[in-house]
């Protein structure tokens, strides 16, 4: 996409947002219920379109192994074992 070209359509999506905003505007001076109702449905309609795509993501993912568990970490070489399996908070018996 050119410069030029770039340009008009950076006019056209200010053109179309600024005739959507008068639209809105004398659609609220006219109480209008549509003027209201359909921005509200688009938003929804979004809302929903987006919750289902991660619910379809989530729910078709692929996992690398059958162990759904939390995986194992590596240990350290040189790292010793801890002494014991609770903490001592800085105080030793």
């Amino acid at each position: 996409m050119t410069i030029a070209r770039s340009q008009q359509l950076g006019r056209l999506i200010m053109a179309v947002s600024g005739v959507s905003l008068a639209v809105f505007l004398a659609g609220i001076v006219r109480r209008s219920y549509l003027v209201l109702a359909i921005p509200v449905a688009i938003l929804a309609g979004a809302a929903a379109g987006l919750t289902f795509w991660i619910g379809y993501t989530m729910a078709t993912t692929r996992w690398e192994t059958d162990d759904l568990g939390v995986p194992e970490a590596p240990e350290s070489e040189g790292a010793p074992p801890p002494e014991s399996p609770e903490p001592h908070y800085g105080f030793q018996p």
